[in-house]
């Protein structure tokens, strides 16, 4: 799936493209601008809470139009994208909350780091301190979230502004990257640096999101809610510009379990449940032809470079769709029936259409190919499945879990097999 691209309007440079992400919850387009095409991914990021901060909609979108009628201030190690809103839907509404209820700077994966404090709850602060169940019913319920963290993959750096307060606040768990970019963004602007926002605690929030995966980032707060504060801010990011080699490091490659990953599949790996999802690397990475793969016992993630700016620039494998070649199913476990996912020749039901709609299942398992059946798990007992394009699920009623079966261990066990140079020998 290729998100579609704006053709150039007459007169625009060819290094500037107007682009669609996606669409919020409500339907809205949401849109980006970019400039450049250097390696270092730059986001500047407006509007994350609606109608009370439309002042931050009105500086991303003086910001767009200043880097669009001069794209030579980009450097050539940059390619620049701002996107003047996140939450179109609160912005329509006047509301901060996006069109369901949900506060989007609360709604993060920020469990991912070294700080308790700041992880995700359904119960948040928000503006001027009153509590409220607006972090969402899960972490990245929304369509505005996943489509954030899906466009960051690749970010090296990335702004997120927000009003008011007159400072500039890096992501919270000693994040040194997030500390320089802040601090230079504050001398530049005028604006008061803070370690962390200082009124209360943020969980769920964007920025401390983008700081767990190694991504540069801070926020913004404007002086108040009515001025756009545009040249502070626009020297600002001729600040971060004109010192990019030093603030906006390259996504870096990690070791996990004895075996080096690319670093946009690490990122990947870690934003989608990590281990415990995908279970660890059982090899080294490879290359073939543009795609990149790596083996992980429950999966095969790839780096597809043609779907840069989608949400399909790393993705699973179809190991589901290969595993279902040449299978007679047994009969379903009940009859189709009750809800399921959009599009699909194949009903999902209970606890998989749970896990699908929790865990972004179009993108990470894809379409149903089966119903459920009784089959052997990996464990070896007979268990409840169903076949999706990228994945198997499989249901573990003694704690009521659902996991991906180990097809990413099975397909390098086949792969050994099939290309082993010595002979077998049976005992």
């Amino acid at each position: 799936m290729i998100l579609p691209w704006f053709p150039e309007p007459p007169g625009i440079a060819s290094n500037v493209a107007e682009l669609t992400l996606g669409r919020s919850g409500a339907g809205r387009p949401i849109t980006a601008v970019k400039i450049g095409d250097g390696p270092r991914k730059f986001v500047l990021v407006g509007d994350a809470h609606g109608g009370p901060e439309a002042n931050t909609f009105q500086l991303a979108s003086e910001l767009a139009d200043h880097f669009r009628n001069n794209p030579d201030e980009v450097p050539p190690s940059v390619r620049l994208y701002i996107i003047p809103t996140l939450n179109p839907d609160g912005l329509a509404l006047g509301s901060r909350f996006n069109a369901n209820g949900v506060d989007l700077n609360r709604n993060m994966n920020t469990n991912l780091d070294a700080c308790r404090e700041n992880d995700w709850n359904i119960r948040v602060q928000g503006a001027y301190g009153i509590e409220s169940d607006t972090g969402g019913p899960y972490v990245e319920s929304e369509l505005e979230s996943r489509l954030i963290r899906d466009f960051l993959l690749d970010a090296a750096g990335v702004i997120f502004y927000h009003t008011s307060g007159g400072d500039v606040f890096p992501a919270f768990c000693e994040h040194a990257p997030s500390i320089a970019l802040a601090k230079v963004y504050a001398t530049a602007t005028g604006y008061r640096y803070d370690r962390f926002w200082p009124n209360y605690m943020i969980t769920g929030g964007m920025h401390d999101w983008a700081g767990s995966l190694g991504i540069a980032a801070i926020t913004p707060e404007l002086f108040d809610g009515i001025n756009p504060d545009f040249a502070q801010n626009l020297a600002g990011v001729r600040a971060v510009l004109a010192q990019a080699a030093e603030l906006l490091f390259l996504p870096e490659d990690r070791e996990e379990h004895g075996f080096l990953m690319p670093a946009l599949i690490w990122r990947f790996w870690k934003a989608h449940g990590g281990a415990e999802r995908f279970g660890l690397p059982l090899a080294p990475s490879k290359r073939i032809g543009e795609i990149t793969h790596q083996v992980f016992e429950r999966a095969i993630l790839e780096i597809h470079p043609g779907q840069a700016d989608t949400p399909y620039l790393v993705q699973l494998a179809p190991l589901g769709h290969a595993a279902l070649v040449g299978r007679n199913l047994p009969p379903t476990v009940e009859p189709p029936g009750g809800p399921s996912v959009p599009d699909a020749d194949h009903v999902v039901r209970e606890a998989f259409l749970t896990y699908w709609e929790r865990n972004d299942g179009m993108l990470l398992l894809g379409r149903p190919l089966s119903e459920e059946f009784e089959g052997l798990a990996a464990d070896g007992r007979w268990r409840t499945m169903q076949y999706f394009e990228r994945a198997v699920l499989v249901y573990y009623p003694d704690d009521n879990s659902v996991r991906l079966d180990s097809l990413g261990w099975a397909s390098l066990v086949q792969d050994r097999l099939k290309n082993s140079a010595s002979p077998h020998s049976i005992r």
